[in-house]
């Protein structure tokens, strides 16, 4: 499964510079497997094991390199735990993730988006490294590990994007208490509707966002966590978690939304814009 994301730095000030850093799904296999100097290092925790570029050991030192593998890995278990509380996700398999120096990052993965990048999951999370396991690192981890949760529950199964990207979204700022749209991310919502510039629910709802350009994807992100969050408010976490539950199980999301919210997709889209007036 591919998936295609969106980091959060959005300067809400001004609306043409709606995406800031974009994390996005990578179409097509992944490059080969190459660091700074050709070398990863791997590190195993219950649920994941991790390959760090060696060359990160020379900008933050061996034992700063240590500590900043252990802090991934701290991350990404805590990450796993709140997988089964928030979206009764439990991967049953190890997940790969691989952190690159960003000059390699960039390099090896730059060309296949239109916007600058920090991670994306094809069957492997990868992500543009640093030395600290800093807030926007987590984010990027904890978002990235929703798409890893459903490709290992479900492999064959192609959510739509407003599914696979927004509750990604949701699950990366629930994981950080935050459990509304902020008043940038809705205020930029209610123009776009007194606009007419919202995106149609046939293009949420395609496989990716990746042929989208930079202000459409941005939208389109954003569109799919407010869809989300709109559930989760509206019903709360539980009926969330029981939803997720549900599309693992039974593979269809019009079946799973009547089962957990007696409301389609249709229905959903209705609600959604008409909370936001």
């Amino acid at each position: 499964m591919t998936t295609l994301r969106r980091k959060s730095s959005i300067r809400w000030a001004s609306p043409a510079a709606l995406l800031g850093t974009l994390v996005l799904t990578a179409a097509g296999a992944p490059a080969a497997e190459r660091g700074a100097d050709g070398k990863f290092e791997k590190r195993v925790s219950s649920h994941f094991a991790l390959y760090q570029d060696v060359d990160i050991d020379q900008s933050g030192g061996l034992r700063g390199s240590r500590r900043f593998e252990q802090q991934l890995l701290d991350e990404l278990e805590r990450a796993y735990q709140q997988l089964d509380r928030f979206l009764g996700l439990r991967p049953p398999r190890r997940i790969d993730v691989v952190v690159y120096d960003p000059g390699v990052f960039d390099a090896s993965f730059g060309g296949r988006f239109r916007f600058q990048a920090a991670g994306f999951y094809h069957g492997v999370i990868r992500v543009r490294g640093d030395t600290q396991l800093t807030v926007q690192l987590g984010r990027v981890l904890h978002h990235e590990l929703v798409h890893a949760a459903f490709d290992a529950a479900a492999p064959s199964l192609v959510l739509p994007a407003w599914v696979n990207e927004g509750v990604a979204e949701w699950f990366e700022a629930r994981t950080l208490s935050k459990r509304r749209l902020s008043s940038g991310e809705l205020g930029y919502l209610v123009q776009a509707r007194q606009r007419g510039a919202l995106l149609p629910l046939s293009t949420l709802s395609a496989p990716t966002f990746a042929g989208l350009p930079g202000h459409s994807a941005g939208l389109a992100y954003l569109q799919s966590y407010g869809m989300v969050e709109y559930l989760a408010r509206r019903h709360g976490d539980r009926a969330l978690r029981e939803f997720c539950e549900a599309v693992v199980r039974s593979r269809d999301i019009e079946r799973s939304l009547r089962r957990t919210y007696r409301m389609g997709v249709l229905d959903l889209e209705a609600g959604f814009l008409a909370d936001l007036g």
